[in-house]
C-alpha cells in the first residue's frame, strides 16, 4: 500500500447520551492500529459498526452477508405467517357456500342458521380479549400455537356433522383460534421494516377464494362436512409450521432473529416501552381503551367486515332464491373473495398514486354504486360480475387500515392493540349476518342488498 493510499476509517459509534460505544470504538482503533492484522483488510471485514439511521436513532450496521441471512429469515418467518393468514381467509370462505346445505340438513330457517355467525364472533371476540393478556405472559410463539390447536379443535367438532349445537360450538372454537393468531400475526408484521408491503400482500384473500370452490363441492355431495375434513387437515400442519419455524420464542427474540431491532438494550425502532407496573395485562386493557384512534379503526373494521362477511356468506342464498341460480352458485361466492385477493395486488399502484385515504373513499363510493345494482338488476350474469368487482374494490380497504393501525399505535401496545380491533371488528361478521337473516327469514333474502 502506498504511502499516499489513504485509510477509510468507519465512524466511530455514540450513543444518545453523548458517550461513545466502549466495544466498537476500541475495536476501531484496534484495527487501525495494527493489533489485528492489515488495517484495511481488518476495517473492512468488520461485521458490524453502528450508524445513524434517517430518523437519527442508532441503529446496528451489518455485513452483506450478514444482511442476507435477516433477509431470508425474514422471508421465512412471513412465509408461516402467510400459512395462517390463508387459513383465515379458508374459513371466512367456506360457509357462504355451505349454508343452503346446513339449513336443510338441519331443517332450520335463515335465521337460525344465522347463529353460526354469532357463535363464531363470540369465538373473536373472547379471542381478541385473551391475546391481551396472553401476549404479556406467555409470548408470541406460544400464542400462535395455541390459537392454531384452538382452530383444528374447532374444525374437529364442525366434521362428523353432529347437532348443530355442536357445530355452534364448533365455530366459536375456531374464531377464537383465528383470532389469536391474527393478533398476533399482524402485530408481528406491523412490527417488521416491510410492514406495509407486507400487509397488503398478505394470502387471507387466496384462501377465501379457494376455500368456496372446495365447498360449492361438497355441498353437492352427501358429506357436506367432509369440507372441514380439509381444513383441519390444514390447520393441523399450521400448527406444526408455527410451532417449527418460531419455536415457541417471544415476538421481541424472533424480530432480533431476523435482524428488525436496533441495539442491545433498545427497542425496535426507538419505540416507547410500556409503563412498568405490576397491574400487567389490566394495564394493557386500559391503555389500549385510552387510544381513541383504536376505537375508531375499530368502528371501521366493524363495517367492513360486517359487510364483507354478509355479502360473501348470503350472496349464495340470495342468487338461488332471486335470481334462479342452482348449486353452483357457490362459485359466485368465490369470485367474490377472489377480487377481494385481486384488489390487494392490482390496485397497489393506484392506492399510492391517489392517496390511501380517496382510494378509500372512492372504493365506498363504487362500491355503493354495484350494490344498488346486484338490487335492480335482474340479471344472474350482472350480479356475478357485479359481486366480484366489489371484491376488488374492497380488497384494499383492511391492508390499508392495518397499515394505518401500525403508524398510529405505540408499538408496546401494538399486538393488543390490533387484536382488539380486529375482535371488535369480527363483531360486525354476527351482527351484519344476524340481522341480515332476520329481515330475510321475514321480508325475504332480498333484504341483503339494501341492508
Amino acid at each position: 500500500m502506498s504511502s499516499t493510499q489513504g485509510i477509510e476509517l468507519r465512524p466511530v459509534a455514540h450513543r444518545q447520551d453523548g458517550q461513545f460505544d466502549d466495544l466498537t470504538s476500541r475495536n476501531v482503533v484496534d484495527s487501525a492500529s495494527g493489533k489485528s492484522g492489515d488495517p484495511e483488510t481488518q476495517l473492512a471485514s468488520t461485521a458490524s459498526v453502528i450508524r445513524t439511521g434517517e430518523d437519527g436513532s442508532d441503529v446496528a450496521a451489518v455485513s452483506p452477508a450478514q444482511a442476507k441471512i435477516y433477509r431470508w429469515r425474514s422471508r421465512i418467518y412471513f412465509a408461516a405467517l402467510c400459512y395462517s393468514y390463508f387459513l383465515e381467509g379458508w374459513n371466512d370462505g367456506s360457509l357462504g357456500p355451505l349454508l343452503p346445505r346446513i339449513q336443510k340438513y338441519y331443517n332450520i330457517g335463515l335465521d337460525v342458521v344465522s347463529l353460526l355467525f354469532v357463535f363464531m364472533t363470540l369465538g373473536f371476540i373472547g379471542g381478541a380479549m385473551a391475546n391481551v393478556y396472553l401476549n404479556q405472559r406467555i409470548g408470541f410463539g406460544k400464542v400462535v400455537v395455541v390459537g392454531a390447536v384452538l382452530q383444528l379443535a374447532g374444525y374437529i367438532m364442525i366434521a362428523p356433522a353432529g347437532p348443530f349445537v355442536l357445530m355452534n360450538v364448533g365455530v366459536a372454537f375456531a374464531g377464537l383460534g383465528i383470532a389469536m393468531q391474527m393478533a398476533q400475526c399482524n402485530g408481528f408484521v406491523g412490527s417488521m421494516k416491510q410492514h406495509g408491503i407486507m400487509a397488503e400482500t398478505r394470502p387471507a384473500g387466496l384462501g377465501a377464494f379457494v376455500s368456496p370452490l372446495v365447498a360449492t363441492h361438497f355441498s353437492t355431495v352427501r358429506h357436506w362436512s367432509f369440507h372441514y375434513v380439509i381444513a383441519a387437515s390444514i390447520a393441523a400442519s399450521n400448527i406444526v409450521c408455527l410451532a417449527v419455524v418460531f419455536r415457541l420464542r417471544r415476538q421481541e427474540d424472533v424480530l432480533a432473529d431476523a435482524g428488525q431491532v436496533a441495539l442491545p438494550g433498545e427497542t425496535p425502532a426507538q419505540a416507547p416501552q410500556a409503563p412498568q407496573t405490576s397491574s400487567g395485562g389490566r394495564n394493557a386493557y386500559t391503555q389500549i381503551l385510552r387510544v381513541k384512534e383504536v376505537h375508531l379503526l375499530s368502528i371501521f373494521c366493524l363495517i367492513y367486515v360486517g359487510v364483507e362477511v354478509s355479502l360473501g356468506g348470503w350472496i349464495v342464498t340470495f342468487v338461488e332464491e332471486k335470481r334462479g341460480g342452482n348449486a353452483t352458485a357457490g362459485y359466485i361466492s368465490s369470485g367474490f373473495f377472489g377480487g377481494l385477493m385481486l384488489g390487494r395486488i392490482v390496485l397497489l399502484w393506484f392506492n399510492h398514486k391517489l392517496g390511501e385515504r380517496w382510494s378509500i373513499l372512492t372504493y365506498g363510493a363504487l362500491v355503493i354504486v354495484l350494490e344498488v345494482t346486484i338490487w335492480t338488476v335482474p340479471s344472474l350474469v350482472e350480479n356475478a360480475v357485479a359481486v366480484s368487482l366489489i371484491g376488488l374494490l374492497m380488497g384494499p380497504m383492511y391492508p390499508i387500515m392495518m397499515n394505518h393501525s401500525t403508524a398510529l399505535l405505540p408499538q408496546w401496545l401494538r399486538t393488543g392493540a390490533m387484536g382488539y380491533i380486529a375482535g371488535i371488528g369480527q363483531t360486525g361478521s354476527a351482527v351484519l349476518p344476524l340481522v341480515t337473516g332476520l329481515l330475510a327469514s321475514k321480508f325475504g333474502i332480498g333484504a341483503l342488498q339494501p341492508l
